[in-house]
């Protein structure tokens, strides 16, 4: 286990806050910086850290505090107000009662908060409180986790650790550990740290260094010990001549994993995939017995469920019956997590309300796993703690047998409210769950509806030409947003574009075909060569995405959205624009056409029609050249509709928004020009 300890970038951190944050909370910072940016160590908000200080109250009152990780922030990147500020004395005095409820626990932390906006610190706050050392440390790391996760978890801990570490034998996180967990440190003074079965280690000193550097030398005894045991081989399966490859797999099982919510919605998943160094794991032939005894911590059962969903190994010759041998494998599931609920909400005086029942991860052998999730984030989340499962797991069979807790102890945490409150409540974005393809999406209409269609939820794909460029606009958009490189008049940059999408984030839901430049001149005059090109890129070009999209739409299952980006020019000619118009004219028959073909699969078709916005191709020169044609000066000519208003690019994404939406519009086309009776369709 590498130490990350860093005598400069602690000093330059320490430097940072030098206003308003003293040095003790500047080290707990930067030591938890250094712990959570360890997979090995912590993943996606477990774990947590504190330091005991003074400091002042509002009023400027002083009072010892304990600064504890509040809930929401993580780890790797918090800051000092993802530390709130709890006072001590109040919160010590909780250690004399006999019993606590865990609301009445949230709530006397709550009270004792210094300031009452800061986040609700940590659910394990009295046990970093109730220890006497000004640091505290806690993470799941891995190699600690595959030692406890034995039948005889206690014999390994002292063989490892011997006297330097007390073990407590697991107890659900809340006020009856926290007192454990004093009273074990009570017993046995001179111990460096806790190491807790079925859970994880503590470590604690009186410098953040010094708990830092232990938590790293505890961890490290831990990996001394599976070294020591050899390298797992697990007896491999029987796989297919040849594995189908993971573009065609990925949407079988997006579509098999979504559930139909009727008239054309569908609650859809977000896949991430991972197949680094899990191969001999995934593709092992007892994967059914090792993959299905439980969660490596209780503090994942929320992001994964139990166990994960195991399917057959996909052959690329009979995708057809994969597909019917996944459907058949989640529907087991579902039934087996509806029997799992049953069995043990078995509280008449706590009744809880069951989950979805759908799998959090996905097993395929020959092809790696698969995080599920209402986002990528989600997804990435889920496939990061399945890959340290396998990591786990693996270490924990080499040592002996990997041992989880009984179901019904899993049941209490995935159902414990203080848990199921780490999950986010708020309300699913409209395109929530949905991913969006746009091409040419670094221009000006392109980007904009990108920004649009990722404000709404949905995972968003920026497809150019130009790969720094498409690159550059995802990366504006943050969030888990993607730029490919893609040429629409070349099949086989469409086909590796698309490829990359399904590899990325499991599917496609919604096409928005937008890339297209214009040529000008007087049809009679028009060198063949230039109008050839034009219809490459502005008809040929939409039809290469499109039959991309499709083939993937089909596969999953769950109809979709084709949206062209057409023009005015197809139904309203414009002098000397020919080469431009004729392709979109004819583009825009391709959108009613791919509606009467592909309607019956709950694939909607529409297009937009849109006129003068400013972007790559109505640029500045243009639009002094056209509006000269005209007569007219530029303000005339960019404001020349019934409503006398110039129509942006943002006014062009509304529209593909406004059709991405309407579940039961097909065939249609929405105009975006400010009014132009010439250009209306009759």
């Amino acid at each position: 286990m590498r130490n990350r300890w860093s005598d400069r970038e602690a000093a330059n951190l320490v430097g940072r806050y030098n206003e308003g944050i003293s040095e003790d909370r500047a080290l707990r910072v930067y030591t938890t910086r250094a712990l959570g940016g360890d997979p090995g160590l912590v993943l996606h908000g477990g774990g947590n850290t504190s330091v005991k200080t003074t400091m002042l109250d509002g009023i400027g009152e002083s009072h010892e505090v304990i600064c504890v990780k509040g809930s929401g922030w993580d780890m790797a990147t918090i800051e000092p107000a993802g530390l709130p500020a709890v006072k001590l004395a109040p919160v010590r005095r909780l250690r004399a009662l006999d019993v606590l409820t865990d609301e009445e626990m949230v709530n006397q932390t709550r009270l004792a908060l210094l300031d009452s906006t800061a986040p609700i610190p940590s659910i394990e706050t009295l046990l970093h409180a109730f220890l006497p050392h000004k640091f505290v440390d806690h993470t799941h790391a891995n190699a600690v986790l595959s030692l406890v996760d034995q039948e005889n978890s206690e014999e390994i801990s002292r063989e490892v650790w011997g006297d330097e570490m007390a073990f407590i034998p697991y107890i659900m996180p809340g006020f009856a550990l926290s007192k454990a967990a004093a009273d074990a440190y009570d017993s046995t003074p001179g111990v460096k740290g806790l190491i807790l079965d079925k859970h994880g280690i503590f470590t604690f000193a009186e410098t953040a260094r010094e708990s830092y550097e232990l938590m790293i030398e505890m961890v490290s005894h831990a990996e001394a010990r599976i070294r020591g045991a050899g390298k797992k081989t697990f007896v491999s399966r029987a796989l297919p001549d040849r594995v189908a490859p993971l573009s065609n797999v990925a949407p079988i099982l997006r579509g098999e994993m979504a559930e139909p919510l009727g008239d054309g919605d569908w609650r859809r998943m977000v896949l991430s995939h991972r197949n680094s160094h899990i191969g001999d794991y995934v593709d092992g032939s007892d994967l059914r017995d090792y993959a299905r005894r439980g969660v490596i911590t209780p503090d994942h059962i929320i992001r994964t469920k139990n166990m994960p969903l195991i399917v057959p190994s996909p052959a690329a010759d009979d995708l057809a019956a994969f597909a019917i041998a996944v459907r058949k494998a989640v529907a087991d599931f579902v039934t087996a997590y509806r029997a799992y609920f049953d069995a043990n909400d078995i509280d008449p005086d706590d009744p809880k309300t069951m989950i979805d029942p759908m799998p959090r991860v996905i097993l395929v052998p020959g092809l790696g796993l698969f995080g599920l999730g209402k986002s990528a984030r989600e997804a990435a989340v889920a496939a990061d703690i399945a890959e340290a499962t396998v990591q786990t797991i693996t270490d924990a069979e080499a040592v002996g047998r990997y041992t989880c807790l009984p179901e019904a102890e899993l049941f209490r945490m995935e159902y414990w409210s203080l848990e199921q409150a780490k999950l986010s409540k708020a309300k699913e974005k409209p395109l929530q769950r949905q991913i969006v393809a746009i091409t040419g999406g670094a221009g000006t209409i392109g980007a904009a509806t990108a920004r649009l269609f990722a404000t709404s939820g949905a995972e968003v794909v920026v497809l150019d030409l130009d790969r720094d460029k498409a690159a550059n606009v995802a990366l504006e958009i943050g969030k888990a947003a993607r730029g490919f490189e893609c040429d629409v008049t070349d099949p086989a940059s469409v086909a590796s574009a698309f490829d990359g999408i399904v590899e990325t984030f499991g599917g496609l839901d919604i096409l928005i075909s937008n890339a297209g430049a214009a040529w000008q001149g007087r049809i009679g005059e028009l060198d063949d060569a230039t109008l050839r090109r034009s219809f490459e890129l502005n008809f040929f070009g939409h039809q290469s995405v499109a039959q991309a999209a499709v083939k993937i739409m089909l596969a999953q299952g769950t109809g979709g959205a084709l949206l062209f980006n057409a023009s005015k020019q197809a139904v309203n000619p414009g002098s000397n624009f020919g080469a431009y118009g004729l392709p979109k004219a004819a583009t825009l028959f391709l959108s009613r056409q791919y509606a009467l073909d592909y309607g019956s699969a709950g694939i909607r078709s529409n297009a937009v029609n849109a006129d003068r916005i400013r972007s790559g191709i109505l640029t500045d020169a243009m639009i002094a050249e056209r509006s000269t044609a005209r007569g007219l000066d530029q303000t005339e000519y960019m404001t020349g509709n019934l409503l006398g208003v110039e129509v942006a690019a943002e006014d062009v994404a509304q529209a593909f928004l406004d059709q991405a939406l309407a579940l039961k519009t097909t065939g249609s086309v929405t105009t975006v020009d400010g009014g132009n009776i010439a250009a209306a369709l009759r």
